[in-house]
């Protein structure tokens, strides 16, 4: 059978066009949602040739056609169809209700086609920390100044391009799964971390001043961003949505992506960016107190409570606080116990790898568990964790004893920007054995929960 043909024998056995409501695909399965799943045909959409199996989940209809294929049978049923592309949910559809696992997992959506690039970018970033440390160019007789600078902007386009721009990819997926047009998305991301706004991480560092609008309104890039650019995506694909069905088909090439990217723009950056602004400076002053609670009970509450920084997208100010402690005594109290939330999400990654039976789960989780190992866990958190929510939980519990431990030991860094194997470096003196102690401590707390509670076999991605 050839792909319009799969698509088509597909249709016939759920039951027809008018059972279908929406449609859309992840990286392995074709997933449907429909008006009356009991017109649904299982046994024969299983006996259909190249369809590995299919199964319910949240609401929807999952064929499993496997990498690739699903892409190709996937635009022979939108044409079939005649439904609008890359639609995960039918807003005009009064009987459907979000829950909150019909948002996680439209949120997991979103960064499907992200992973592989954060996955690599992740493991340039790990790897260029490794082997730029004075330490390790030790062994081989050089120093960080014997690097060229040419090699190292090379490997800075490696490592920075996809995070400088995360904004961007994420508001392109967000656009494509709402139903936007996804080049309106990519563009209305960009102008999230243009050069004209003051760089996030420069804020965050207090080497750069946000801008002021109207005397009190604070503007900053974007850069390394998710939450915010997921927001300022969904707003601007249901703005296109309402503009396309109210502006005259004359003026609508016109009209629409300039009222579309201005009013986006608009709503990002004097809404949801000072609002998150106000957010990061609350998480700020919220960690300092924390780092000075006694009994470890501190690095108990940011171990766990940590990771979910980095999904909001307002970690990079604490690149100030970390700053501010290299400054006043040469010590970074901060980075161990973020270390532990790392390794921690490393570990719940790979019990979910070893234990899955799917080759899809294996093929993300083996190498986001090792770029969480190296101190980058978008790909773990974005790819797995998040959206299973219990080994992401299972992840907060194993950060949260290793913090708390380090907290206790009184571990501190040389340095910063460095977390996991990496971060080692920061560490070579007599506090070396007690930090690889906390990591392992996170490790195994989070590998086992996840193995026992965290995680069933017929899980999948």
């Amino acid at each position: 059978m050839n792909n319009k043909e799969i698509a088509e024998k597909i249709l016939e056995l759920i039951g027809g066009t008018k059972n279908v409501q929406s449609v859309t695909h992840c990286a392995t399965r074709l997933r449907i949602s429909t008006n009356d799943k009991d017109k649904i045909d299982m046994k024969g959409v299983e006996a259909i040739d190249k369809v590995k199996g299919s199964f319910f989940n949240s609401g929807q209809y999952q064929v499993i056609l496997g990498t690739g294929l699903v892409n190709k049978v996937y635009d022979e049923f939108v044409r079939l169809i005649d439904k609008p592309s890359n639609q995960v949910m039918d807003s005009s559809n009064e009987d459907q209700k979000m829950t909150f696992q019909k948002a996680i997992r439209i949120f997991g959506d979103v960064f499907v086609p992200i992973i592989p690039v954060l996955v690599a970018t992740g493991l340039f970033m790990g790897l260029r920390g490794l082997l730029t440390q004075e330490a390790v160019l030790g062994l081989i007789g050089l120093t960080p100044e014997a690097i060229p600078q040419q090699f190292l902007m090379f490997t800075q386009i490696l490592t920075d391009t996809a995070f400088a721009f995360l904004p961007a990819l994420v508001a392109w997926s967000t656009f494509r799964i709402f139903g936007g047009t996804p080049v309106l998305g990519i563009v209305l991301g960009l102008m999230l971390v243009s050069s004209v706004i003051p760089n996030a991480y420069e804020v965050g560092q207090q080497t750069a001043e946000p801008l002021i609008f109207f005397g009190f309104i604070k503007v900053v890039g974007y850069q390394g961003s998710v939450l915010p650019a997921f927001v300022t995506g969904i707003l601007g694909s249901k703005i296109e949505i309402f503009l396309r069905k109210k502006i005259p088909d004359s003026l609508d090439l016109i009209l629409t992506p300039f009222l579309t990217l201005l009013i986006g723009l608009i709503l990002a950056l004097f809404i949801i960016g000072p609002i998150f602004h106000e957010v990061e400076l609350g998480v700020l002053h919220a960690v300092e107190f924390l780092l000075n609670l006694p009994f470890g009970i501190g690095g108990l509450i940011y171990g766990s409570f940590g990771q979910l920084l980095g999904i909001f997208g307002i970690h990079h100010i604490l690149n100030f606080l970390e700053i501010s402690m290299l400054g006043q005594d040469g010590w970074n109290y901060l980075n161990p116990i973020g270390t532990c939330g790392n390794i921690a999400q490393a570990g719940a990654v790979l019990a979910v790898a070893i234990k899955s039976t799917s080759p899809k789960m294996k093929q993300i989780a083996f190498p986001s568990a090792f770029s969480a190992a190296l101190g980058i866990t978008e790909p773990a958190v974005f790819g797995v964790t998040l959206r299973l929510v219990k080994p992401f939980l299972m992840a907060m519990i194993g950060g949260g004893v290793g913090g708390f431990l380090a907290s206790i030991f009184n571990l501190r860094a040389t340095g910063m920007a460095l977390t996991g194997i990496p971060g080692t470096l920061l560490y070579l003196n007599e506090q070396l054995p007690l930090y690889i102690l906390v990591n392992i401590v996170a490790f195994a707390v989070s590998f086992g929960l996840t193995w026992t509670f965290g995680y069933k076999k017929e899980q999948e991605l």
